[in-house]
């Protein structure tokens, strides 16, 4: 029986821990862009529910960055936990 590999045991690890990490960094890149920008363009806040997520509101690019971030830092992860997976492999195989 072959042992499954370090990322496919870690699935829901990669996508709650990326996206937690991600989202959380990313809000906080989006509130220093926004400090820094000022209300900028946006003529709109964006409000809740589906506005939330339209990127030229302002609520919606904070969005947008939340989740881009947190994708991002999903495939880290699953990147990181794959090379781990191969240097463990080498070692012990």
């Amino acid at each position: 029986m072959q042992r499954k590999s370090i990322p496919s045991r870690s699935f829901w690890i990669i996508i709650i821990a990326g996206f937690v990490t991600g989202m959380g960094n990313g809000s906080v890149f989006g509130a220093a862009l926004m400090c820094w920008m000022g209300r900028a363009g946006f003529e709109d806040w964006g409000g809740v529910g589906a506005g939330s997520y339209i990127p030229t509101t302002f609520n919606g690019f904070m969005t947008f960055w939340m989740l881009a971030f947190g994708f991002v830092f999903c495939l880290m992860l699953a990147l990181g936990l794959k090379r781990h997976d191969v240097i463990e492999n080498a070692r012990h195989g």
